[in-house]
């Protein structure tokens, strides 16, 4: 299997804690960035920073609710991510199992 340059962006704004953290609690509901605020030791003004990485990378949509916006996971970029990983691991598996049996027939 090759490496697919498409998911450098996502792979790049997983990287930090805090955006890891802002994602898992998207992950659990749509969230509007105050709300998300409330629940971070960061800003206001740097949650928004931390959804502009992740929102620039696929990984979270944003819409308008009044005068609000509010944020969610962006479901199928993370299934692609997924089927693209499930497709590594398989590869990775299968040529394990090669090696093992090779192995074991010397």
């Amino acid at each position: 299997m090759t490496y697919s340059k498409a998911f450098d962006p996502v792979f790049s704004a997983l990287a930090d804690p805090t955006r890891r953290a802002v994602f898992e609690r998207l992950a659990l509901a749509p969230t509007s960035v105050g709300a998300l605020a409330e629940t971070l030791p960061v800003s206001r003004p740097a949650v928004s920073q931390h959804l502009k990485v992740l929102s620039d990378a696929g990984l979270v949509s944003v819409r308008q609710d009044g005068t609000r916006r509010i944020y969610a996971i962006e479901a199928e970029r993370l299934h692609d991510l997924r089927t693209w990983l499930d497709r590594m691991w398989g590869d990775a598996l299968t040529a394990f199992s090669e090696a093992a049996e090779k192995d074991q027939a010397k």
